[in-house]
């Protein structure tokens, strides 16, 4: 095979020591900087300087591999979520770790409101849960404070959790699809508003919410296929079949734009497609091992690759703009 497009040599981050599990960017604008959080299988969630790639620090103390990691929209807050049942909330400045909150199987996924108010959560039990972090943060030793707010069972394993809104959540699951969960009025319990179906049984590999041209769009990647659907509308946009396949590894991540896309998956190669069509415009060589995950940054300038090989790579989105 040969490669697409200009041939590129990313910058290469190494650090982990095991497969990648989760990327996130994450911009400041008040100190002009983009900050990178991965999360990994060698226990050890590394925070970076999103444009080069040095490393700023690392949050230790989980037991085991840390499947999913996220920065609260100020950046002051890291959550994480392992293998070993657990999820904690970290200083995102000092790498403290505040407060671990205990679950009955694997934790997958995490993620903060948009107003830093509360934490989501998900994994191998199916248990969809909401912590009230300004409680949790203020009584952290005592046990009712690590008890969940809103807590919902649903009828497989859970492996992504992004919020929509601040009332609405997306949960994706091994059955393949992805449930919109309306907190509002829930009481202690969860209402399922609305289904998207794959309409496969592979489970939710990827999902990512972007705001693109005034429309909040939701990117998924499951078995051999990526969509995309406008979640106003709850309308399917597109939906393509990949040359690759997310079965085991893999993500997707949409240009923020909006013109294109990125996947990577089964095999060593990270590929860049055109949002209309589907077409493949560039097909780049850098890892050593099939791509767990990847992320554009916020201002679309890169795009981050994390791999089965330890590593995580930048990339450079125009770089023929910089030859």
């Amino acid at each position: 095979m040969s490669d697409k497009g200009i041939k590129q040599i990313p910058i290469v981050c190494p650090g982990h020591t095991r497969p990648l599990a989760e990327l996130q960017y994450l911009s400041i604008p008040t100190e002009n900087r983009i900050l990178l959080l991965s999360a990994c299988h060698d226990k050890m969630p590394m925070l970076r300087s999103g444009k080069s790639g040095d490393w700023i620090g690392s949050f230790q103390g989980h037991k085991g591999a840390v499947w999913s990691c996220q920065m609260d929209p100020t950046g002051n807050l890291v959550a994480t979520a392992s293998g070993d049942f657990s999820v904690r909330v970290w200083d995102g400045i000092t790498g403290q770790s505040l407060v671990e909150m205990p679950h009955e199987h694997i934790v997958k996924s995490c993620g903060f409101s948009e107003d830093s108010k509360r934490l989501a959560t998900g994994g191998k039990e199916g248990i969809f849960r909401v912590f009230d972090l300004p409680k949790l943060l203020i009584q952290k030793d005592e046990g009712e404070a690590k008890s969940p707010s809103i807590q919902f069972k649903l009828d497989a394993p859970i492996t992504k959790v992004v919020w929509m809104d601040l009332q609405q959540i997306l949960v994706g699951c091994t059955n393949g699809k992805i449930y919109l969960l309306n907190l509002e009025d829930s009481g202690s319990g969860g209402v399922i508003s609305y289904s998207f179906d794959t309409r496969q049984t592979s489970e939710i590999r990827d999902l990512e919410v972007l705001f693109v041209h005034d429309k909040r769009l939701m990117t998924v990647a499951a078995g051999n296929k990526v969509w995309f659907w406008d979640l106003n509308s709850k309308h399917l946009l597109k939906e393509y079949m990949m040359p690759i396949h997310f079965r085991e590894e893999g993500g997707v991540s949409l240009h923020p734009s909006g013109c294109k896309f990125i996947a990577g998956g089964s095999d060593l190669w990270v590929r860049v497609f055109d949002y209309e069509t589907g077409e493949e415009l560039e097909c780049h060589k850098g890892h050593h091992g099939p791509i767990r995950c990847l992320r554009y940054s916020p201002d679309g300038t890169m795009y981050a690759t994390g791999s089965e090989d330890g590593t995580i790579r930048l990339w450079m989105t125009n770089p023929e703009e910089i030859q």
